[in-house]
């Protein structure tokens, strides 16, 4: 019987090497490129075990590249038996060395987010992140709350939730941070509006400008920032202006 080479890389290593050559030959790492392989391995992996596909992830987050960081959360969201096995240590570890906006949201829609609205993890590490000394947690705290509220996202509506972390991060004026609120607060106005205009109306003088003024936008007319009215043409045409 044939021997296999003594380099040939079996098991979880040998994914995330192969993995790692497939990103690497891309023409270009635009995200549905990426995805594209990612859909391959998703497929290849929909019968595996929930610690395979998170020991996946978790190689592929030693890699350089915010491409891999993408590709094993979409990995995990994507294998729902993964996803749903996911407890607060391993949500954490997953999210360590998280520096950029993209990674950060991808993180809170895909994997936090998910996994506490099934309320898998208490609402207490939430509370944690939002209490943080890093923005960047601060805003994952409050993009998990997102699919609490997005029916696109398997969320039903959860003001009690979303509102709790609100009120923890009302004060803060991390840009970041504050558009995450805004954006929290607007999901949940789709669903909740009633309680989303109570909470405005009585935390008015706390919130930030910007966050008050996107959700009452939103609130009013559907937009975050409705389009201002154009003004009247001018009656007067190039015609009209020549010099007689």
């Amino acid at each position: 019987m044939a021997q296999e080479p003594e380099n040939n890389i079996v098991g979880v290593p040998g994914l995330a090497q192969e993995i790692d050559e497939q990103l690497q030959e891309l023409g270009s790492r635009k995200a549905e490129n990426v995805r594209a392989v990612r859909r391959e391995f998703s497929k290849r992996l929909e019968r595996a075990a929930p610690h395979v596909v998170t020991e996946l992830a978790m190689l592929l987050l030693e890699l350089p590249g915010q491409e891999y960081r993408f590709f094993a959360y979409e990995l995990i969201h994507h294998h729902e038996s993964a996803l749903y096995k996911l407890n607060a240590w391993q949500l954490e570890r997953l999210g360590r060395g998280i520096s950029s906006w993209p990674a950060t949201d991808c993180f809170g829609i895909f994997l936090a987010g998910p996994v506490w609205r099934e309320r898998r993890v208490p609402a207490s590490l939430i509370h944690d992140w939002a209490r943080s000394a890093d923005h960047w947690w601060r805003r994952i705290a409050l993009v998990s709350t997102v699919p609490l509220n997005s029916k696109a996202r398997g969320g039903e509506g959860d003001s009690h939730r979303t509102l709790q972390v609100c009120r923890i991060l009302e004060k803060d004026r991390d840009p970041m941070v504050v558009k995450a609120m805004s954006w929290a607060l607007r999901e949940l106005a789709k669903v909740q509006p009633r309680a989303v205009r109570a909470y405005l109306s009585e935390r008015r003088t706390i919130l930030a400008p910007l966050v008050l003024r996107e959700v009452q936008n939103k609130l009013e007319t559907g937009l975050k920032n409705p389009k201002p009215r154009r003004k009247a043409a001018k009656t007067n045409s190039k015609k009209d202006r020549r010099v007689s």
